[in-house]
């Protein structure tokens, strides 16, 4: 883990410290001959300092493998996303899930990714969504210097605080459009930037949006807007033309003239609102307080009209 600075590895070990239910994790996985690796998500809230009760992971095995690997050991689990090679566990109040490594892409008609299992790590990560989501942690040992694999430098992107794709993003995003909502939900959650080059990619294939479920687009869009910086992801959606498969009022509102004419358009008000409405919030991030305050002036497109006079 030579790469890590020091306060980087810290980090690491007090994720390790206060969730020895990783450690013991990998014990199991190397005791049945397979690989298991802290991954994703997991890795960069490590590194910013972020710990959470949810852990992902990435392994060789295949579901039922996993599940016979935990057997015993786990004190819950569920196979709702078994389908997508996804195992879930319960353990010491830690959510844990475990995926095989996976190649995923939609069709042009399809609503749901088709998944198959990937051939190795380095498969399974290229086929993530951004660098900085791209790093791996291997278990049990993860003090050994190959144990931390980065190879899109997530960390360097982490440290810039920017969102880069391992690939191409035309290429990403067609894999899977829901990662360009995703693009905005960091940018609203974490404070990262977008690369130009994912931005430009954002509005190239907006539309593409159109595939994916009504479902994950509402996860994806409550998680933006629960952010400490919601404005800058609504932003970015509308400049990239993706609010219009999201949200449609909110673009539209760049059309009105604020009445108050104490704002450029209705649009930049609507956003002052919100900001003014999470000023208000005392017990965490309030959804239906933040979806009130956006939606606030949403009819106004639609109810204008010109009168005599």
């Amino acid at each position: 883990m030579s790469d890590l600075s020091a306060a980087q590895h810290n980090a690491v070990r007090e994720l390790l410290r206060v969730t020895p239910v990783a450690g013991e994790l990998g014990e199991r996985f190397e005791a049945a001959g397979h690989a298991l690796h802290l991954v994703g998500g997991s890795v960069r809230d490590a590194l910013l300092g972020r710990l959470g009760d949810d852990l992902d992971f990435t392994t060789d095995a295949h579901p039922d493998a996993v599940l016979a690997i935990t057997a015993g050991w786990a004190e819950a689990s569920w196979q709702t996303g078994i389908a997508f090679g996804t195992v879930g566990l319960m353990r010491r109040g830690f959510r844990l899930e475990i995926t095989t490594y996976r190649a995923e892409a939609y069709d042009r008609l399809s609503r749901n990714p088709d998944v198959t299992y990937g051939d190795s790590l380095s498969d399974d990560l290229a086929r993530r969504d951004f660098s900085v989501n791209a790093m791996a942690l291997a278990l049990p040992d993860w003090k050994a210097p190959e144990a931390f694999v980065d190879p899109y430098c997530g960390l360097d992107d982490l440290a810039a605080r920017v969102l880069r794709t391992p690939g191409a993003p035309q290429r990403s995003f067609g894999d899977d459009p829901l990662r360009m909502l995703r693009a905005a939900r960091f940018a609203a959650q974490l404070g990262f930037s977008v690369d130009p080059a994912v931005v430009s990619a954002m509005g190239e294939l907006a539309g593409r949006l159109e595939i994916v479920s009504v479902e994950r687009i509402t996860e994806e869009f409550s998680k933006l807007l629960c952010g400490p910086d919601p404005r800058a992801g609504l932003e970015l959606l509308v400049d990239t033309g993706l609010a219009s498969y999201v949200v449609p009022e909110l673009p539209a509102l760049r059309l009105e003239i604020d009445e108050h004419h104490q704002h450029k358009d209705v649009y930049d008000h609507t956003l002052q609102v919100l900001e003014r409405a999470i000023a208000l919030e005392t017990g965490g991030p309030d959804l239906v307080l933040r979806l009130a305050a956006l939606l606030h002036d949403i009819g106004k497109p639609r109810t204008r009209r010109k009168e005599p006079g």
